[in-house]
């Protein structure tokens, strides 16, 4: 058996506002945040409009504390990250 390989990503919603997450199926879970099925609250408010980052990590474990690093930043740490991108 293949261990998944893990994401970390930032979606922007139409209120310009960044949400991080992990996962290990993008489409499905970008699917899942537009449609509210399975999707964040945070959506609830501001429909998710695009992906605007993902970066691979090896294991859940390693995503995890990348995505915590990630919510840690502030709003100009992250739209750089997102530049770089």
């Amino acid at each position: 058996m293949s261990k998944a390989e893990w994401f970390v990503y930032i979606i922007e919603a139409d209120n310009g506002k960044l949400y991080t997450g992990i996962t290990t199926d993008i489409d499905r879970r970008f699917h899942q945040h537009q449609t509210h099925r399975g999707g964040a609250r945070f959506f609830h408010t501001s429909q998710a409009k695009k992906l605007v980052y993902q970066e691979t990590q090896p294991d859940r474990s390693s995503a995890s504390k990348r995505e915590a690093a990630i919510k840690k930043l502030s709003r100009q740490a992250k739209l750089t990250l997102i530049a770089q991108y």
